[in-house]
């Protein structure tokens, strides 16, 4: 259990009224739940010194990092009669920051073993629960807690709605907070040109076929979701796999030495694939459920596109600028012989058809009126990405010890990210009841062990 510390909310330093519409990228969220994310920072702290020095200097660099990131201290407006909900910040606005101490074993938290799903929340904060006015209802964006291990460490908890940012976004947001928080000012943030800041300009979003629209009609028959509270015993275990950058071109020579169609093969697709097929040979070692050989098998990632669009956007624009893409296999084939050949073939030719596509990447684009639909299907996907690097984040106490995505817990997904101990290597992070992970753990060990011979 953590113990409270202190409930407070921090305000941005500065920062005038900011109202934002929600783009095609961001209304398909809206039905998402919160993302939960947890950074673990290895560095030895007393309790009276993370009160009375880490805790106040915390609050005064978020205070800074806030005024470049307002939507983070607002709200969402959600319309109950008539219009489009928005991102709206109004000065006093804020986020609710929880100040804990944990007594749980710091090591055990943040190892790669497998480790009991429900350990974790202690460090996760709770969203504010939404507000209903007459005309609409408002909902706040994000919250935080600071979680202290004494002699051992400091946890990092973030919640947030995914309406209002991707992955690109939040880790932005974090690292510039590092980077506020160990040089005591903005002036790394800010150079002359501004290129750094958050860009919000909404009309440079590229909307073919009045994507905004169709998104929001079919958006706007669901209701939004919001934080709930975690109902326990979750009966999950979370563990991190760990894959080498040896490994990684072990899985890439296996793909390139059986003469397929594809000439160029990334870390993301090989990784991607491996996990994919060994989840559903694992799934099929146990036995629990008869599949048909022709069922439908959906691998589903987000490929972000800020420079893909005409015009391109800069990579610090805030928000949602993804486009799904969705691989599609089948269960007989997927645990077969040449499983994990199909796995990657699908996930390229996915990549190729969308992110590649010669008449632009949102040509065709139908993921906001299919994104409801793919709900109950057999499906995977994944959370985060190696692109976003958050162990490059430094709050003044060196590179974070782990990264963990808590919602894994809520999903049928994976967490990858770049790994903090092997140059050109990843982390794998899955939650999953122990008979699976054991399962799948197994099937992935041996597979690695068996591409190496």
């Amino acid at each position: 259990m953590a113990t409270v510390l202190e409930q407070c909310r921090v305000q941005p330093s500065s920062g005038s009224h900011l109202t934002l519409p929600l783009t095609h990228f961001d209304m398909p969220f809206l039905t998402s739940s919160p993302s939960q994310r947890l950074l673990f920072i290895d560095f030895t702290c007393s309790k009276p010194d993370f009160l009375e020095t880490i805790v106040p200097r915390l609050k005064e660099s978020l205070c800074v990092t806030l005024k470049h990131f307002l939507p983070l201290a607002g709200n969402l407006i959600y319309p109950i009669i008539s219009g489009r909900p928005v991102s709206r910040y109004v000065v006093g606005d804020s986020v609710s920051l929880t100040i804990a101490e944990c007594d749980k074993d710091f090591n055990y938290l943040t190892g790669n073993h497998p480790r009991m799903a429900e350990e974790f929340y202690a460090c996760v904060p709770q969203l504010p629960p939404p507000i209903h006015l007459s005309d609409s209802i408002i909902y706040p964006l994000m919250a935080l807690q600071l979680t202290l291990f004494p002699g051992h460490g400091v946890c990092f908890g973030l919640i947030n709605s995914h309406v209002i940012a991707d992955e690109c976004t939040i880790v932005g947001f974090v690292k510039e907070w590092a980077s506020v928080n160990r040089f005591g000012s903005d002036s790394e943030l800010i150079d002359k040109d501004n290129k750094s800041l958050p860009f919000y300009d909404r009309t440079f979003v590229e909307d073919p076929e009045g994507l905004d629209s169709i998104s929001w009609n079919t958006m706007k028959k669901y209701k939004p979701a919001h934080s709930a509270p975690q109902i326990f015993p979750l009966n999950r275990l979370r563990a991190t796999f760990v894959v080498t950058k040896d490994e990684v071109q072990k899985l890439k020579n296996f793909i390139l030495n059986k003469q397929t169609n594809m000439d160029y093969i990334s870390s993301f697709t090989v990784i991607s694939a491996y996990v994919w097929v060994c989840l559903v040979r694992s799934a099929a070692a146990l036995r629990v459920e008869e599949v048909p050989a022709d069922e439908p098998e959906y691998f589903a990632f987000a490929a972000n596109c800020r420079a893909r669009l005409s015009p391109p956007l800069p990579s610090t624009y805030f928000g949602n600028c993804a486009v799904m893409v969705i691989a599609e296999s089948k269960y007989g084939e997927l645990k077969g012989q040449e499983g994990f050949l199909i796995s990657a073939e699908m996930i390229g030719q996915a990549i190729q058809k969308t992110v590649y596509n010669e008449k632009g990447i949102l040509h065709g684009a139908d993921w906001p009126v299919e994104f409801p639909k793919w709900s109950g299907r057999r499906g995977f996907s994944v959370a985060g990405s190696p692109r976003f690097n958050i162990y490059d984040a430094d709050f003044g106490w060196g590179k974070a010890k782990k990264y963990e995505f808590v919602h894994l817990d809520k999903e049928t997904s994976m967490s990858l990210c770049k790994s903090r101990e092997f140059q050109g290597g990843f982390e794998i992070g899955l939650s999953r009841p122990k008979i699976k992970m054991d399962a799948f753990a197994a099937v992935f060990t041996q597979g690695l062990k068996n591409m190496a011979q």
